[in-house]
């Protein structure tokens, strides 16, 4: 079969009456200058057409396409190393199995714990997983993901994965709200504890949200977490996550953010994604221990 040439989302029309035009993986439409170069056979060999007569000017105008970016690398798409395929799943089942369906797809290795009130979003969760309980089997990478919101302290010891070579990844729900959090892969990362203290910053609400987050609340029905939303959220975790494994550039998101500096908020109504860019919160100093002034006798 012939081997097309162009990058993926590259695509190539003739316009009738006005030769040929490219329309970029963006969706813009640049018209292509062909000059003398014969525009089928342009289009055989972008197409990968075996036999292809190629002069002069027919390979630069391929040139163009390849300085441009437009042409296909040979190289083939990276695959999930050995050394990142152990991937630990916590949390709720609704969100945890369509995940392990994305990443054993993708080529790597989850193994899901088994759910229990220290992590899931109860607020019986008193007694969270510690560090080395989480890093019990040496995972690549943690994966937490929440049917609910996530109460003071379940994820302190997570966030300090990082700090011991494991990355971190998590989602929660707030209501009819899912938030899908930035990967932490090294120290100096975003953490569950920064997006948790950014919110905090942004909202003139942030008593309210604070009680919210510690509990009690008294709540509405239920919100089902549907297929489709479920699907939605562990297809985002499971990208990010891929991205991660094997160095696959993460680009920008909507809001121009890079994947690691990015929070996702996540309508469960209508599935619309939006982005919002976040930082790591600078360590702050110790408050300076007081010292006494002598005075001065006399």
């Amino acid at each position: 079969m012939p081997r097309n040439r162009l990058a993926p989302g590259v695509e190539v029309v003739a316009v009738p009456g006005r030769g040929l035009a490219v329309r970029t993986a963006e969706g813009e439409f640049l018209t292509v200058r062909t000059g003398r170069a014969d525009e089928d056979d342009l289009l055989a060999l972008l197409s990968g057409v075996p036999g292809t007569p190629a002069d002069e000017e027919l390979r630069r105008v391929v040139r163009g396409f390849e300085e441009a970016g437009y042409l296909a690398d040979a190289a083939r798409p990276p695959r999930w190393p050995a050394a990142r395929r152990d991937v630990r799943l916590l949390g709720d089942p609704a969100l945890t199995g369509p995940l392990a369906a994305h990443l054993t797809a993708l080529g790597a290795s989850p193994r899901t714990t088994p759910l229990t009130p220290r992590t899931t979003s109860a607020a019986s969760a008193a007694s969270p997983p510690g560090t080395e309980e989480l890093l019990e089997g040496d995972p690549a990478a943690v994966v937490w993901c929440l049917d609910g919101p996530v109460p003071d302290g379940l994820w302190d010891a997570a966030d300090r994965l990082p700090e011991h070579g494991t990355a971190w990844l998590r989602c929660h729900r707030e209501g009819l709200r899912a938030y899908v959090e930035p990967l932490a892969a090294v120290p100096g990362d975003v953490t569950a504890a920064h997006v948790r203290a950014r919110r905090l910053a942004a909202t003139p609400a942030h008593r309210e949200l604070a009680a919210y987050w510690s509990g009690p609340r008294t709540s509405g029905g239920p919100v089902p977490l549907t297929v489709p939303a479920a699907a939605l959220l562990a297809a985002l975790l499971a990208d990010d996550l891929a991205r991660w494994a094997t160095g696959a550039p993460d680009g920008t998101g909507l809001a121009g953010v890079p994947a690691r500096r990015r929070l996702r908020q996540v309508d469960l109504r209508t599935l619309t994604v939006t982005e919002h860019p976040v930082l790591p919160v600078p360590a702050v100093a110790p408050t300076p221990a007081a010292v006494p002034i002598p005075r001065k006798d006399g």
